[in-house]
């Protein structure tokens, strides 16, 4: 019979493996075990299945490194794959994408394969936050073989600084904390709170990625979901917005805002915790200064609509971007000014030579990125200019979130200290919720007026250069159900047009197939158009239709999307990937479309898989318990 132990005194070839015989046949769980030698197994695996050599067959290699041999217990092998990816989401991937920028984990934070400009690891310190610039020096100094380079930001950041350090670019300081209880004799050492990266290149803390991320471990990884919300209060204490990531080239852009949702989420799921209704005072107090600050200000602010835009500051190509992504848009002014690609961004970013075309363009393309849907066909070329209908949705929720919590959870009264104040606002001056409810009914007003289209029974964007909406079918038309702003009669019209449009088999599309149009090579079939579709997209859908009381498309819908992405975990190795082509039924994760598929990067079995799936999936066999708890939650402080 074949070894149970993992020392197994001799080898045993795979066919040799066979059943223990000690089966409780009253355990309705099969733990009888199987010993498999690993090295054979996986050459006669290889040899037989990898026949085009990717390395991206089914085999089991989850015991010690090291080891002749893997005990499997029949269980495991017949594992339901719902409930195996579940499990490995919660107890493994987590884990594996869980950073900390302390002395252990700065060194991993800082590579970053976006940009190739400097190689030597650097973190950026806010005027603010001097005790992190004496932390980190310390660091550097006891480890002179990492070379860390620690700099002070300045403490006003321009288009022109953030330029001025692309050659120069390092990772951004995020909250840290002190041990709750120390030895009075000893020296306090900073601690570094956890936070989620989305894996695959990306190696930072990530706006709306963490957003979700946070709210799929709130019940599994408290702490961290709260400590994503603590860093989010951090970059808006520090850098005036929640960031697109904590890079030195994103201090200028941030992303979609779903900051009060998080705290209210994370307020519900810890509040009988100490400290859980400060956390919640201070996530809307942040909310509130990064509404005023960066939102509602020019030049996000249309002043003629009232609505917002995305248009981060900035000057340059971006240079997170490889240069060939941008060579069909350069090729004419290389040619113009007889340079090669690389000579020309250069002397452009050094503003050696003027184009205010390109400018133009490089401003709608830093919006697109801020927008969270880099690219799109719909936002390419006039994002700047563009209401959009998930911005203004997003920032109505947070109107009607902090009213809420003002009225509610701190008695019509909220104290703004100098530190959450907007320029020109007195400090220590009260809110109460009225103004916040005005500020809602106003934004749903002109959201009504602007990008509700009747005749369609769409919400479109709102372009407020030409005037005119801009009717280009989009999965962030839901949104709105969403945020809570849309009326009955306007649901009793989206629901039936955004579905007939965007449902497909597996799940809802970013896009229509008709507002994409043809593809051609001056329309290059971009990530957020049809037939892509994104986790984002797939969740704010389902509780948007929950919401008005569209459970049957809501479901549907649901069983689509999580149907097609357990089929890919289950037949191509475990793979999780950032998106999805919803039309596909065989191979919907094979998409060739701008950066490839994150997710992908793994040989044998994945580790980790492209997290913004993760955070859907580890809530979805609970989403509807979830959304009702939190809509219970709100219920409650209405009613208070």
């Amino acid at each position: 019979m074949a070894s149970t132990t993992q020392g197994a005194s001799r080898p045993i070839a795979p066919e040799e493996a066979e059943l223990e015989q000690h089966k409780d046949e009253d355990d309705p769980t099969d733990n009888r075990k199987l010993s498999i030698e690993v090295g054979p197994t996986m050459r006669n695996l290889l040899g037989q299945e990898d026949t085009d050599g990717d390395k991206l067959i089914t085999v089991d290699d989850n015991g010690p490194k090291g080891l002749q041999t893997v005990v499997l217990t029949v269980s495991q092998l017949s594992e339901d794959p719902v409930q195996r990816l579940t499990r490995l989401i919660k107890n493994k991937w987590w884990s594996n994408l869980t950073r900390q920028m302390d002395a252990r984990g700065i060194a991993a934070a800082c590579p970053d394969e976006k940009n190739t400009t400097s190689s030597q690891p650097r973190i950026y310190i806010p005027l603010g936050a001097p005790e992190q610039y004496v932390y980190y020096t310390d660091i550097a100094e006891k480890n002179p073989a990492m070379n860390l380079d620690v700099q002070w930001l300045p403490g006003e950041i321009t288009g022109d600084y953030i330029k001025s350090i692309y050659p120069n670019s390092g990772i951004l300081a995020l909250e840290m904390d002190y041990p709750t209880q120390i030895d009075p004799s000893e020296k306090a050492e900073l601690i570094a709170l956890p936070f989620i990266v989305p894996g695959g290149r990306f190696n930072e803390l990530y706006n709306w990625d963490s957003y979700f991320c946070a709210i799929g471990m709130i019940d599994s990884h408290p702490y961290i979901a709260s400590s994503i919300l603590r860093h989010f209060i951090f970059e808006i204490k520090h850098y005036g917005k929640i960031l697109n990531a904590n890079r030195s080239y994103y201090l200028g852009r941030a992303q979609p805002p779903f900051l009060t949702d998080l705290a209210l989420r994370v307020y519900e799921a810890t509040k009988l915790n100490p400290g859980a209704k400060d956390l919640l005072k201070q996530g809307i107090l942040a909310a509130m200064k990064e509404y005023h600050t960066w939102w509602m200000s020019e030049p996000r602010l249309d002043p003629e609509s009232g609505l917002s835009r995305y248009r981060p500051i900035g000057k340059g190509i971006p240079p997170e971007c490889e240069p060939a992504q941008f060579a069909h848009i350069l090729a004419p002014y290389t040619r113009k000014h007889k340079t090669t690609l690389r000579e020309f961004i250069d002397a452009y970013n050094d503003g050696n030579v003027e184009e205010p075309e390109l400018d133009n363009f490089f401003l709608h393309d830093r919006a697109v990125r801020e927008s969270g849907h880099d690219t799109s066909n719909r936002l390419e070329g006039i994002c700047a200019d563009l209401a959009t209908v998930d911005l203004n949705s997003l920032l109505y929720k947070y109107e009607t979130d902090i009213a809420r919590c003002i009225r509610t959870v701190f008695f019509d009264s909220l104290l703004i200290p100098a530190s959450f104040c907007a320029p020109g606002q007195e400090a220590d001056h009260l809110e109460s919720s009225a103004i916040w409810y005005q500020r809602a009914d106003a934004r749903k007003a002109r959201i009504d007026r602007y990008c509700w289209n009747d005749t369609a029974g769409l919400y479109y964007d709102f372009n407020t250069a030409t005037k005119k909406q801009q009717p280009y079918d989009c999965a962030t038309t839901l949104w709105p159900l969403w945020a809570g702003l849309a009326s009955s009669h306007q649901a009793s019209l989206l629901v039936p047009s955004a579905l007939s449009r965007l449902e497909y088999s597996g799940g809802i599309s970013s896009s229509s197939e008709a507002s994409r149009g043809a593809v051609s090579p001056d329309r290059p079939q971009k990530q957020w158009d049809f037939p892509h579709a994104w986790a984002p997209h797939q969740l704010l859908a389902w509780d948007g239709l929950r919401r008005y009381g569209y459970t049957e498309e809501a479901e549907r819908v649901c069983y689509k999307w999580l149907g097609m992405v357990t089929k890919v975990f289950t037949d191509f190795n475990g793979t999780v990937v950032e998106k999805y082509d919803v039309r596909n039924g065989i191979a919907p994760h094979k998409i060739p479309a701008e950066y490839g598929n994150q997710g992908l990067g793994f040989e044998y079995a994945p580790q980790e898989g492209f997290l913004p799936q993760k955070k859907h999936l580890s809530i979805a066999a609970d989403t509807t318990l979830e959304s009702i708890r939190l809509a219970k939650f709100c219920s409650d402080l209405d009613e208070i």
